[in-house]
């Protein structure tokens, strides 16, 4: 079983704080308003959002993919970072056994911060991921941020 890493990093002029809670502490209730075209529900299998608990993206019909599990593996409400795995889904295709991501936010200039994800692609026995098999997930992810950034700039005093 091979590993890819991927390391992205995205300023922002949002405060780490900010983002850490709107991305990640209510995403569940953010992101089907936020990004309605594509994501329709999101909602707590297990557990309420601390480590342990497993989440469920549900996608819309203009997704390609029909829904994902993902388990908080680690939160840190302090340093503003998040460790998580995509247990289930088809969005883990046959060639993926799973991926774990590890989100930052650090305090960036005045009153902005850096998001840095750690995304690490563990592939099925025998099966080589290549660059242009997790794009898909790149973009997504990039875009979900500047959504949320968007979000946030035009309503200064959400999460604060």
């Amino acid at each position: 079983m091979g590993v890819t890493k991927i390391t992205q990093t995205f300023r922002t002029q949002v405060t780490p704080a900010r983002m850490f809670k709107a991305l990640i502490l209510d995403s569940h209730n953010l992101c089907p308003k936020l990004m309605f075209s594509s994501i329709k529900s999101i909602e707590f299998i297990e557990g309420e959002g601390d480590a342990g608990s497993i989440k469920q993206i549900n996608f819309t019909e203009a997704s390609p993919f029909k829904y994902v599990k993902h388990r908080i593996d680690e939160l840190d409400k302090e340093k503003f970072m998040c460790k998580h795995t995509l247990i289930e889904g088809d969005a883990l295709t046959d060639k993926l056994e799973s991926i774990s991501y590890e989100v930052k936010f650090e305090a960036y200039g005045y009153g902005g911060c850096i998001c840095k994800m750690t995304s690490e692609y563990k592939a099925k026995e025998g099966i080589e991921i290549k660059e242009q098999d997790i794009e898909f997930g790149k973009d997504r992810a990039i875009g979900m941020y500047e959504v949320i950034e968007a979000y946030l700039m035009a309503h200064p005093h959400a999460y604060t």
